[in-house]
């Protein structure tokens, strides 16, 4: 049987109490004294201390992970987290929250928190606001467009080498929508983003895909703006048929070859573009 959590007093922490003495824990976790303005967020020493909510949430992974909870299961209420750990209900809402972050928890209003699986969509999506800020230089651009290249020349090789009759059928069927939108642009860049991701599915592989999602969303205004380059559309149809070719060909190091020709042009384009309004703009 769990035992209970007891406020130790004013900074001295949180212990764990259980009615066997060999249980009895002591966490050691600072808290803060804020009516004699204690400050909680570094010790002497230099290590940061933790915060009371990180530590509620660190024993909820705990017991989430030890099968305590199961997903689809509901944690207790907050006022029942409230009473075990002798804490008031902002430390228990941070708490939930950062279980959230992390993809274990869902949290609707007017129910307790339930247990989720986590998935690679979780990852992808604590990183957005880094991603953002670093987008926001041409530096972090140039980075972005650097990492789509790696990805996708790995993948268009595994697809080369791996793609089932069934991965090529549905691939041909990506192209030639594709090409049906080359004249127009809201189609044709949803279709031309939808041939990629069709090769990345043939990874099979969930965290692969939420990756280059992750990076097709990051590198949207370059599809945009690299589409705005005269004669964008049929070139990128053109490099698409030949990657199309190879994979089917099974011809791995011509697959190689197209897609990084692909992504050199889409690059160089975005960046003539770019630059050509910036001449507008001084």
């Amino acid at each position: 049987m769990l035992g209970t959590w007891k406020n130790a007093g004013s900074g001295k922490g949180l212990t764990f109490a259980s009615d066997s003495p060999s249980e009895i824990i002591d966490l050691r976790i600072s808290l803060t004294n804020r009516q004699k303005g204690q400050c909680t967020g570094m010790a002497r020493n230099g290590i940061r201390r933790r915060k009371l909510y990180e530590d509620i949430a660190s024993e909820l992974e705990r017991r989430i992970h030890a099968g305590d909870y199961a997903p689809g299961d509901h944690l207790p209420s907050e006022r029942k987290i409230m009473e075990e750990f002798g804490v008031g209900r902002p430390a228990v809402r941070e708490a939930l929250f950062a279980l959230r972050k992390m993809g274990l928890v869902s949290v609707k209003s007017g129910e307790p928190a339930r247990v989720t699986t986590p998935t690679p969509d979780i990852l992808i999506d604590e990183l957005s606001g880094v991603a953002r800020s670093l987008m926001a230089t041409n530096d972090g651009v140039r980075m972005f467009q650097d990492a789509r290249v790696l990805l996708e020349v790995a993948l268009v090789r595994h697809a080369a080498a791996n793609a089932t009759p069934e991965d090529i059928k549905a691939l041909l069927q990506a192209l030639n929508a594709n090409r049906v939108a080359v004249h127009d642009r809201r189609s044709f860049n949803e279709t031309d983003n939808a041939f990629h991701a069709r090769i990345v599915e043939i990874a099979h592989n969930p965290v692969i895909d939420a990756t280059y999602s992750g990076l097709s969303e990051w590198l949207y205004e370059q599809r945009q703006i690299a589409m705005l380059h005269p004669g964008s559309p049929q070139k990128a149809i053109d490099a698409h048929t030949r990657i199309f070719e190879a994979i089917a060909a099974a011809d791995k190091e011509a697959a190689e070859e197209a897609m990084r020709a692909h992504l050199k042009d889409v690059v160089e384009q975005y960046w003539s573009v770019w630059e050509a309004r910036l001449s507008l703009q001084g």
